[in-house]
This record gives C-alpha cells, sequence and structure tokens, in this order.
C-alpha cells in the first residue's frame, strides 16, 4: 500500500515538471518577462543562460523519471544501465521535441535544436544524479 502512494506521489510531481516544461516552452514572450511572478534574478539567470535554461527542469525530469520507473517496475532492476539510460533518453526526447515542436505555431517563438541538445542533457545529468543518490543513500 506504501508503495502504490509513493508511486502516486512521484506520478504527480512528475506531471508538475512536465506541465511546466511545456508551459515555459509554449509562451509566447521567450524572455519570460511576462511571468512577472518570478523573481528579477531569475530572470536574468535564464535570459543569459538561454539553453542552459533549458537543461535545468530536464534535470529533475530525468530524477523523477528514473524514481518512477524505480518504485513502478520490479523488472527494472535486472536491466542494463544502458538500456535504463537509453530509455531515458528516448523519453527525455520525445518530451523536448514535443516542447519544441509547439513552437512552430506560436507567435514570436522559435524551435531551437540547442534546446533539444540541453533538455536530453538534462535528463541525463538527471539520470545520473539519481544513480548516484541512490548509491549513497542505500
Amino acid at each position: 500500500m506504501k508503495s502504490k502512494w509513493k508511486a502516486k506521489g512521484i506520478l504527480f510531481l512528475f506531471m508538475v515538471i512536465i506541465s511546466s516544461i511545456l508551459y515555459f516552452s509554449w509562451i509566447p514572450d521567450p524572455s519570460l518577462a511576462s511571468e512577472s511572478y518570478l523573481p528579477l534574478w531569475l530572470l536574468d539567470w535564464s535570459n543569459f543562460y538561454f539553453n542552459l535554461r533549458t537543461a535545468v527542469p530536464f534535470i529533475v525530469f530525468g530524477v523523477l523519471l528514473e524514481l518512477w520507473f524505480a518504485v513502478t517496475l520490479q523488472s527494472a532492476k535486472q536491466k542494463s544501465k544502458f538500456y535504463l539510460w537509453l530509455r531515458n533518453s528516448t523519453i527525455a526526447l520525445a518530451l523536448v521535441c514535443l516542447a519544441e515542436g509547439g513552437q512552430f505555431f506560436i507567435l514570436n517563438r522559435h524551435p531551437d535544436g540547442m534546446d533539444v541538445l540541453f533538455g536530453v542533457l538534462g535528463s541525463q545529468l538527471g539520470f545520473l544524479l539519481y544513480y548516484i543518490l541512490k548509491k549513497v543513500i542505500s
């Protein structure tokens, strides 16, 4: 029963991070100036490190993705790390392509290949972080 609630909590966080990735990818103003609730230091940072800001939520995405699979799929323990890495990469690539592809239909936005690269690299860093934390905690 505890595992079921844990999986639901992780899935909720997973959906929140996916929603935020899509939301910030699809707002009309790429400078995020319309997002008045964000602190000024964060807006300045995100506009200075334009592509890097794509990687940050994907780090969380990568950690949550591996955590969700670890909680829900017991068979993942028998899979090779390469298979898990490939699965993570494919899912992250699909999400970042969806986010970037949606920008074709938004005025003042355009897809960026570097955002795709940074999104996938961010998820890989999250994947790596998950396994480092798993080693440290257990």
